[in-house]
């Protein structure tokens, strides 16, 4: 790997900490040899992880971002993942988007810190990609009722709109709604550690 690939490589400390957890509840929700698309994969860490654990699915990941892309295809690189395809240019807002059918989307971390068309650009894409039964993984904090529980998680949603007015924790029931219009139901919530939910969404038809 050339010193550029290695700089390339970006790390976020929370993914150790996560990316167990994470793939408790995904890994039964994959099909054998499903083709996942995962949405603002960031440094890419979580789609080596994945990949890694499952061998038998073909890894998608995409991010909107330059700097992001080139860590996640150095990761690929540096780990020799086989199964796990290079970056996406794709932006979940965006009204069409650079893939066929797939399996099973993931988007972890990404609801609170994008704008809420990103959200229902979310939505949009899964309703239009997914097969009727394919689920739709979300990871991250949220609002429930309207309320923000513990202090950390509002001092965090506070600490969010400061450096941008467009994010902040979404409301679970809000989430859910946006989902319902596009064909998509809540199928599972499933608290985590450090106050994040997962959420399991499914294309309804199946």
């Amino acid at each position: 790997m050339s010193d550029f690939e290695t700089q390339a490589r970006l790390s976020a400390p929370s993914v150790a900490r996560n990316r167990e957890p994470i793939f408790a509840v995904l890994d039964p929700l994959l099909a054998p040899a499903a083709r996942v698309l995962e949405l603002a994969s960031g440094s890419g860490e979580h789609a080596i992880f994945m990949a890694r654990k499952r061998p038998d699915v073909m890894w998608q990941p995409s991010d909107p971002a330059p700097e992001a892309r080139a860590s996640i295809a150095a990761w690929i690189a540096a780990e020799g993942i086989a199964n796990a395809r290079a970056p996406l240019a794709l932006d979940a807002s965006a009204a069409e988007w650079p893939v066929e059918t797939v399996d099973a989307m993931v988007c972890i971390n990404m609801l609170h810190i994008s704008p809420w068309a990103a959200t229902e650009g979310l939505m949009r894409g899964a309703a239009r990609h997914l097969p009727p039964g394919g689920p739709l993984y979300i990871y991250g904090a949220f609002r429930r009722a309207g309320a923000i529980t513990p202090e950390s998680n509002t001092a965090f949603d506070q600490d969010l709109k400061r450096r941008d007015p467009r994010w902040g924790l979404r409301l679970l029931e809000e989430v859910d709604a946006c989902a319902a219009g596009q064909g998509l139901h809540l199928a599972e919530v499933v608290a985590m550690p450090a106050n994040n939910l997962s959420l399991v969404f499914r294309k309804r038809g199946a």
